[in-house]
């Protein structure tokens, strides 16, 4: 039986490669992708993760999160990933449209069909600290949180002290991680090389 994921993603180069590997991944099915802002603005990440389950051929249902985070001025990160998230290399528009729910409503809905699930989080958690602040008892049903973000051991990629992740939305960091998910950090310090 394979395990499920939902993956929660601010979708540039680093999340593409994440996402394919998991679309691809024999014992991992994808219930769902929600975007959010992050790298690229939020309709740049969903384009982006449309485009990635297209080219895996792949018809696992993309919904479109939230705009900026919770009480903080956005800043995407495009001075590093391009304005596009993927390196500004021109890739086609992809065929498929998102559906029509948001991606915070998705992701409760998803965890209350998947008891078991595992949730993968590529980039600010805003869309996940809202599912918990509207459903707080979903919490129950993830399996595990992995948690792509965070700097315990090392210095940031945007100031000393703060990863990317984390720093666009600290706020929502502070809901997930106060929230009795089964959290797994995965910080900048094994992302970077």
């Amino acid at each position: 039986m394979p395990r499920v994921f939902l993956i929660d993603t601010d979708t540039a180069s680093d999340d593409a490669v994440a996402i394919i590997m998991a679309l691809r991944a024999t014992d991992v099915r994808v219930a769902a992708i929600t975007t959010v802002a992050g790298n690229v603005p939020a309709e740049q990440a969903t384009r982006n993760a449309l485009y990635v389950a297209e080219i895996c051929g792949v018809d696992v249902p993309v919904y479109s999160g939230c705009t900026s985070p919770l009480w903080r001025r956005y800043e995407d990160a495009t001075w590093f990933h391009g304005k596009d998230g993927l390196g500004d290399r021109g890739y086609p528009p992809p065929k498929r449209s998102p559906e029509t729910a948001q991606a915070v409503a998705a992701i409760i809905d998803t965890v209350q069909s998947n008891p078991g699930i595992e949730i993968v989080t590529l980039g600010p958690l805003t869309n996940v600290a809202l599912a918990l602040k509207q459903e707080p008892k979903m919490a129950a049903n993830v399996s595990r949180c992995v948690v792509m973000g965070g700097n315990p051991c090392c210095e940031g990629n945007v100031t000393p002290a703060a990863e990317y992740n984390m720093w666009v939305d600290p706020e929502a960091a502070r809901i997930v991680f106060r929230s009795g998910l089964p959290i797994e950090l995965v910080g900048w310090h094994l992302s970077r090389f």
